[in-house]
């Protein structure tokens, strides 16, 4: 990621938008991202919000990382460095989040963390898809108030989802150009295209049986049913020239950092992951389900958030893990992110009821049994260090989960407050050179930013 200075010349790009959640964003970005890539583009994409899943198929789709832009949790210098990742791109596709315009109620950094945020930033028009199953013609009055919504967003057009038939798709054109909105596709309805999901959304990419196939089937989709010519004329280069600023991206908490990676340890931010090997830290990647130890030479763990609870028993047996992790902690520090903070306590109990033995390095409990959805926008400022993160840091980022605390003996390891400055329950925990929280970090509030 680029340091200080103005960015000539940006990859045009578009918004990859919907009125509401489920109408076929993410079968849309994967599909024109391999369309695009086989016509021998270099494809650019990220994701609004924040999300793990889909940049993963992203990168799946198109072979280039992808990243997450948060007008909540991000400032303006730390979008615009991240989208200097765009450089030698010939186009950027960026996939939003739920409805275009939804964020929450309180602004963040630079907005309230709706993809209209960064659409706005940027000036990429968007490509609204539209679910137009059970409508016709009535679809051109909800395309018709995005475009008026908001006169700094621009709509390029719109891709139908859902056609149920030729006599269905002439109807909803006849509506959009009564309106004069372009209609750049008209995908019909496909039941065998649905990703599988699970409670905290999508399968992972990593587990997708029949990933590439199916991204396959997303690519001739869009081919034969949408506009590609039309769709790149659309994108267009942000009409601002664009400041970089790293000061905000999280600093590496230690000079090597042996880093949990697998299918039960998935969920840590590329931006972060990146800015770290930038600022000069060794990232030290290991397996858990495999049972490898850390590195010995580490000066610290992370252990990122994913699907521990799936993989319970496994991470239970895994001893030389588990092992290493106790003997690192007893003269450095560790720190485990909402999945990864689970495992440090004392059991995990899965959504069977049954207990499963972890690290016990934290005196917490935690149970799938009990469900409870967790979901929002957090701020975070430490009441002890994360390794080299100081005590009274400012952090924002989100939390993500469906598990419950049952016993939680720790001191606590920050102040955190949702999106409105609410206190949540939720604080981590700390004991000796051990920390852990449901928090997963997304960036840094420069000092003096209101907490």
């Amino acid at each position: 990621m680029s340091g200080a200075g103005t960015i000539p010349g940006l990859t045009p790009g578009l918004m990859i938008a919907a009125p509401a959640s489920g109408e076929g964003k993410t079968t849309v970005m994967l599909g024109l991202l391999r369309a695009l890539t086989g016509r021998g583009m270099v494809v650019q994409p990220f994701k609004s919000g924040p999300d793990y899943i889909d940049p993963a198929f992203h990168r799946a789709a198109c072979g280039r990382r992808s990243f997450n832009l948060d007008g909540w949790a991000m400032d303006g210098g730390t979008i615009d460095a991240i989208v200097r990742e765009a450089a030698g791109a010939d186009i950027i596709l960026a996939e939003g989040s739920m409805g275009l315009f939804d964020g929450v109620a309180s602004p963040g950094a630079t907005g309230n963390g709706a993809s209209a945020d960064i659409a706005r930033r940027m000036g990429w028009p968007v490509v609204l898809v539209l679910d137009v199953s059970g409508q016709a013609q009535s679809a051109a009055a909800t395309a018709l108030g995005f475009k008026l919504l908001d006169s700094g967003i621009s709509l390029a057009g719109v891709v139908l989802n859902r056609v149920a038939s030729p006599r269905h798709e002439r109807l909803v054109r006849a509506g959009l150009d009564a309106v004069g909105i372009p209609v750049l596709g008209a995908l019909p309805r496909r039941g065998d295209l649905a990703l599988p999901e699970r409670h905290l959304g999508l399968v992972q990419a990593v587990e997708h049986p029949a990933l590439d196939a199916a991204i396959a089937d997303y690519a001739a989709l869009l081919r034969d049913h949408a506009d590609l010519d039309a769709i790149c004329r659309a994108a267009a280069a942000s009409g601002q020239a664009l400041s970089p600023n790293l000061a905000c991206l999280p600093p590496p908490p230690a000079q090597r950092i042996a880093i949990a990676r697998d299918a039960a340890f998935s969920f840590v931010y590329p931006h972060v992951l990146e800015a770290w090997r930038r600022a000069g830290a060794e990232l030290q990647p290991f397996s858990p389900l495999a049972d490898e130890a850390p590195a010995g030479n580490a000066d610290m763990i992370w252990l990122p958030g994913g699907y521990p609870e799936l993989h319970a028993g496994t991470i239970a047996a895994a001893t030389t893990f588990l092992e290493g992790l106790r003997s690192h902690a007893a003269t450095r520090p560790v720190h485990g992110e909402c999945g990864g903070y689970m495992v440090l306590g004392e059991a995990l109990i899965d959504k069977a009821g049954e207990s499963h033995r972890m690290a016990g390095l934290l005196g917490l409990v935690t149970s799938h049994a009990q469900r409870k959805m967790h979901l929002g926008y957090r701020q975070a400022e430490l009441l002890a260090p994360i390794a080299g993160m100081a005590t009274g840091t400012r952090l924002r980022g989100h939390e993500f989960h469906y598990s419950t605390v049952t016993r939680q003996t720790d001191a606590p390891l920050a102040r955190v407050t949702d999106a409105d400055g609410a206190l949540v329950a939720e604080t981590g925990s700390r004991r000796g050179m051990v920390t852990g929280s449901y928090f997963h970090m997304i960036a840094r509030e420069q000092s003096g930013a209101a907490a």
